[in-house]
């Protein structure tokens, strides 16, 4: 029986500045903290799993630069105790990083990216993994270059590995980066007849189907949320579609069941920086989808995760523990 999460894609360094706004073309302002942190989809999803202390044995898969920030990874991974036998340094090319630009009291943020390592991880990488875990998590797409060229059968290459992974006997999952650009509907839309978990904010599901889920106020549409749920299903996703946004989260089921759970209460001044919350919302729904919870159980799990995650500035400082989940969530009813 197959136990487990592994989690492949982007591993970066996040050089996080925090500035008071952000200023018009050609000014300057001033930043007023820093902070490093390690970050990208699967480092993020595997450190808030690993910091729930669960039990659950994971995996590491993906591409860093052979130098002080993949080395910095690297110790980070095992630390944590998770398998990092398919965590392959690069000496060709730098571990990829990321400046983030946090704004107004942590609520806005902004990402500049280096590839680097993460797009030299393609399928020569994922063909020789051969773990006994239960979920292929693969993340993110759009920052994945070698995943992202043609084939002639699957239109892309990262559909056939998502197919091959299943035909492998793992459950996948699939998590696509926010980027403005007209690439991602060509990206997403081939994978999911072969992605078992969705799990993506409100922005990348409006354009997968170039819509806003927003009304002119800013408000969360959430019968537009559920209709594109709907559509993303009829696309081809095999179990479950999940999506998140900062008032709550939204899943629907293949069965037909559906749920909305709103997020737990937080002060704006207790926001200290939203930039690893979807990932720590992820986390939640895999590691809810191993364990058999229930819908709304999940989106219970997955909405507590992301709030632990707003109270530190890096992706994964404020993950809780696995009792801390459950005492916060019977604590807060939602």
């Amino acid at each position: 029986m197959r136990t487990g999460i592994i989690a492949a894609g982007t591993w970066l360094a996040d050089l996080i500045k925090f500035i008071p706004y952000y200023p018009a073309p050609g000014n300057l302002v001033s930043i007023e903290k820093e902070e490093v942190g390690l970050g990208g989809c699967a480092h993020n999803v595997l450190m808030d799993l690993a910091k729930l202390q669960s039990g659950l044995p994971l995996y590491a898969a993906g591409c860093i630069g052979k130098d002080a920030y993949g080395d910095l990874i690297l110790k980070t991974v095992m630390e944590q105790r998770i398998n990092a036998k398919y965590l392959c340094q690069l000496s060709s090319v730098p571990t990829s990083y990321t400046d983030v630009m946090v704004a107004k009291a942590g609520t806005t943020r902004t990402f500049f990216h280096n590839r680097g390592a993460n797009a030299e991880f393609g399928i020569e990488y994922i063909d020789q993994i051969d773990v006994p875990a239960k979920i292929f998590h693969l993340g993110y797409l759009l920052l994945l270059d070698k995943l992202e060229e043609p084939d002639k059968f699957y239109q892309l290459k990262a559909a056939r590995v998502f197919h091959e992974l299943q035909q492998k006997g793992y459950e996948t999952s699939v998590d696509v980066v926010s980027e403005e650009s007209d690439r991602f509907r060509n990206v997403l839309l081939p994978c999911l007849p072969y992605i078992n978990y969705l799990v993506i904010n409100e922005v990348e599901a409006g354009s997968c189907y170039g819509v806003s889920l927003r009304g002119d106020n800013g408000e969360i549409l959430l019968d537009q949320v559920r209709l594109v749920a709907v559509d993303l299903m009829k696309a081809g996703v095999n179990t479950l579609c999940c999506i998140h946004f900062p008032e709550g989260g939204y899943a629907l089921h293949r069965s037909g069941e559906e749920g909305f759970c709103p997020s737990y209460k937080i002060q704006s001044n207790e926001i200290v920086s939203t930039v690893g919350a979807g990932d720590a919302f992820c986390a939640g729904v895999l590691y809810a989808a191993h364990e058999g919870l229930g819908l709304k159980d999940t989106l219970r799990f997955a909405n507590a995760l992301a709030h632990f995650n707003l109270l530190h500035a890096t992706c994964c400082g404020g993950a809780p523990r696995l009792k801390e989940v459950y005492d916060f969530i019977k604590v807060n009813k939602i």
